[in-house]
């Protein structure tokens, strides 16, 4: 079953606002059994519209539509559906009684015309009440294929769409069953990666897909399959999971299903052993304590921080000896363990992360090369540090340490 989404508006073309309705209307999709076959965006333009219409009719069973619903004179999503269906538009009585309802309660200003004509939806269609906003949503079949037109508001329209639409669309389609299983890795390129799994992957049969999604420091690999029996489906992801497992093993770190990220899966080892985290940082700028602050639940696993982005605050905050960054320099080994080891005691912590670097453009306090960066991890036992080099954009390296900083703290919580 194929379905195709359209977004009308001339301010997602121009960038003045995200499409973020696209990717829960196909996740909300997806897992219902829907393939998205593409995603449209189009202006405010009539024969734009028509024309967009008629190209999805012709590819996909099930159109969704979102924007274009407003009062005001540039939103002609309805009277372009109207057309499209040779109707007309009429008034309904009970969107009509829904929009004089919100302004009693809701609004003090008096109810225009414009406002009124919002209850304005073509005859043929199927009225989906909005409790949330004025603008109906409307469900319109043409033979076999179905059009819903959705309100482009963020939270009117997944409203709608879970409690209206997908219901409806459950009870007029029979869908074959999706899964999806993405496997997350990090530390491995994409290119080695797939290089060292080419030979599984080569094997695949044609019921599973896989895709790539690579970004900085982390791979994640999707597996998808689709059929009508859902414990086969299972079955074959499952097979090829437990085929690809041990050839990523220095690599994989959870299923994005379980895990979001990272930082979510340490989080979750932490608080399960009950260890405690502290970070001291120089280049990254806060940004790996704000990986694990960004999340709920972080305090009982976070016990602190600190920006040690100057040199005299490593010597006054830190205690990191003057004598060390003179002998070795402020972006050296010995100076970002000695900022581990310190931060983990200054905080009572379990493990103790550091960062120093030259980010760029320009050098600091140290002669070293920019994009060179020194990460270290304290625990109990030890403290391990690695250098890297990790190019010359300041937003890349700062984005690349940070991902590197977890994944060795990844490696020194499992050692333990």
């Amino acid at each position: 079953m194929l379905a195709e989404i359209i977004t009308i508006g001339d301010e997602l073309l121009i960038g003045q606002v995200i499409d973020t309705n696209s990717a829960f209307i196909s996740q909300t999709l997806n897992s219902i059994g829907a393939s998205i076959y593409q995603i449209t965006s189009v202006q405010d333009d009539r024969a734009h519209l028509l024309q967009a219409f008629k190209d999805a009719e012709s590819r996909v069973d099930i159109i969704i539509i979102t924007g274009g619903l407003g009062p005001t004179k540039d939103d002609i999503t309805k009277k372009t559906i109207a057309e499209y269906f040779d109707d007309t538009l009429v008034r309904d009585a009970s969107v009509t009684k829904n929009i004089e309802d919100i302004w009693k309660k809701y609004v003090r200003q008096t109810l225009l015309q414009v406002n009124k004509d919002q209850a304005l939806v073509p005859s043929t269609a199927t009225v989906l009440m909005n409790e949330l906003g004025t603008a109906p949503g409307m469900w319109l079949d043409k033979g076999d294929k179905t059009f819903v037109s959705l309100p482009g508001v963020p939270f009117e329209m997944k409203k709608l769409l879970v409690s209206k639409v997908i219901p409806k669309l459950k009870d007029k389609y029979k869908f074959p069953y999706i899964l999806h299983k993405t496997l997350l890795t990090y530390g491995l390129g994409e290119s080695t990666l797939a290089k060292r799994i080419e030979a599984w992957e080569d094997a695949l049969p044609s019921t599973v897909k896989l895709a790539y999604m690579p970004n900085l420091g982390s791979v994640r690999l999707r597996l998808s399959s689709k059929g009508e029996n859902q414990k086969e489906v299972e079955q074959n992801i499952e097979e090829q999971i437990q085929k690809v497992l041990p050839l990523i093993e220095d690599a994989f770190v959870g299923f994005e299903d379980e895990a979001k990220s990272l930082e979510v899966i340490i989080a979750n080892r932490l608080t399960k052993l009950g260890k405690t985290l502290a970070i001291a940082e120089s280049c990254t700028g806060g940004n790996v304590a704000e990986q694990f602050t960004q999340n709920a639940g972080a305090s009982s696993y976070f016990n602190g921080g600190v920006v040690t982005y100057a040199t005299e605050s490593k010597i006054k905050v830190l205690g990191v000896p003057k004598k060390l960054i003179e002998k070795h320099s402020v972006v050296s080994a010995e100076v970002v363990e000695a900022m581990a080891k310190n931060v983990r005691d200054l905080f009572n912590a379990d493990y103790g992360v550091a960062t120093t670097g030259n980010a760029g453009p320009s050098k600091g306090d140290s002669d070293v090369e920019v994009g060179t960066v020194f990460i270290a991890v304290a625990s109990k036992d030890a403290v391990v540090s690695e250098a890297f080099m990790l190019g010359s954009a300041r937003k890349r390296v700062i984005k690349k340490a940070v991902n590197k900083a977890l994944e060795m703290l990844e490696k020194e919580i499992l050692k333990n």
